[in-house]
């Protein structure tokens, strides 16, 4: 039945390191030494001892260790110092680590599983002792073996390559057929089924092999003219041709800016007339509503021609249809200070190139006055 225990403590530790998941932490192997001191039961009837151990293990993630150990305890039994009684075993340890950044000590919880064997001398001649221990008077010595149990707590810090440990723990140790029990039991009975033993200990933990790699990041890619975009107006360095734009500035693909006009499409003007149409207050109304929406556009009032008519009359007349545009926004709630001109430009933007003489020359479309965006320009 112990055996079986043991196994299965063993098999449990196993399945554990296997299933544990890769994380950034020290998982490499690493060797222990203790030593301490082991308050004995005083129902076993023997001295208090030190005691050794050594073992191996390994930190399974940031915060759990699994740990193989050997022990060894060589207490004198208290009647008789001549007598000999010794304790060794090995345990399977888990320890739940409760870690802290920046913190170089932290505490721990210790829960263990393993075997305890015990090799007892006693004097056969004593009359408290059963016969069936006495073998017909000899001198005898048992030897048994049982599962044990241990639950502790500990500190483990680091001090440069290695680790120090301090633990106390409490082990439970299922021997249920100790001599020295027999005659430290007052009422001379079966004496215990089971001890347990205070253990105080310090200990090392000696990583093997290197250190481990801190992940390296990868090297930064040098940033190239396609990924900038100095002058903020959403063309790519490589593809600016213009690279001293404002911003808020309209530009095309090449990054250079190009005109904006709102289009008063339909504010037209009758032949050789300044004075606005029943058909162009609406547009007019629109474009209002649009600077005051825009508070900071800016735009220039401009008027045109067609080209019927002396330069200079058409100059003077794209004048008046400008004026008569100009005075409509600033009549209608924007203000004077967001608007350019009025200026004529007569027939020289025509937007139909039309003979000059009459009838042809009659272009309504390039009889009109235009808002061109002023921002940025």
């Amino acid at each position: 039945m112990n055996k079986k225990l043991l196994c299965a403590a063993l098999l449990g530790g196993m399945s554990i390191l296997s299933v544990a998941q890769a994380q950034e932490f020290d998982d490499r192997w690493y060797v222990t030494g203790a030593v301490g001191f082991n308050l004995q039961d005083n129902a076993r009837g023997t001295n208090n001892a030190p005691f050794g151990a050594i073992g191996f293990g390994k930190m399974l993630n940031p915060n759990w260790s699994f740990d193989t150990e050997l022990n060894y305890q060589n207490p004198h039994q208290s009647a008789n110092q001549d007598l000999w009684w010794s304790q060794y075993g090995i345990s399977f340890d888990a320890r739940r680590h409760f870690m802290a950044e920046g913190r170089s000590w932290n505490p721990y919880v210790l829960m263990g599983l393993g075997y305890q064997r015990a090799e007892e001398e006693f004097d056969p001649s004593n009359p408290l002792i059963p016969a069936r221990f006495t073998r017909n008077g000899a001198p005898s010595q048992r030897k048994d073996g049982h599962v044990a149990g241990k639950l502790g707590v500990g500190l483990q810090g680091d001090v440069g390559r290695v680790k120090l440990r301090t633990e106390l723990a409490y082990r439970i140790d299922g021997d249920n057929g100790s001599v020295g029990a027999l005659l430290t039991d007052n009422d001379h009975n079966d004496g215990k089924d089971w001890f347990g033993d205070v253990l105080a200990s310090v200990g090392v933990v000696i990583p093997l092999g290197p250190a481990p790699m801190a992940p390296v990041a990868p090297a930064p890619t040098p940033a190239t003219c396609a990924d900038k975009d100095d002058d903020g107006d959403g063309v790519n360095n490589c593809d600016d041709k213009c690279p001293g734009s404002v911003a808020g500035q309209a530009v095309g693909p090449d990054g250079c800016p190009v005109p904006l006009t709102i289009d008063l499409k339909g504010v037209n003007f009758d032949f050789d007339k300044s004075t606005l149409r029943p058909d162009a207050v609406a547009i007019l109304d629109e474009a209002a509503s649009i600077l005051q929406r825009y508070p900071q556009l800016r735009v220039e009032v401009a008027g045109h021609t067609d080209l019927c008519g002396s330069d200079a009359y058409n100059q003077s007349l794209s004048e008046r249809r400008a004026r008569a545009v100009y005075d409509y926004l600033t009549g209608h709630g924007v203000d004077a200070s967001r608007l350019a001109g009025p200026n004529g430009y007569g027939e020289s933007r025509p937007l139909e190139n039309t003979p000059q003489t009459l009838p042809a020359c009659k272009s309504e479309r390039n009889r009109r006055t235009e808002l061109n965006v002023q921002n940025g320009q």
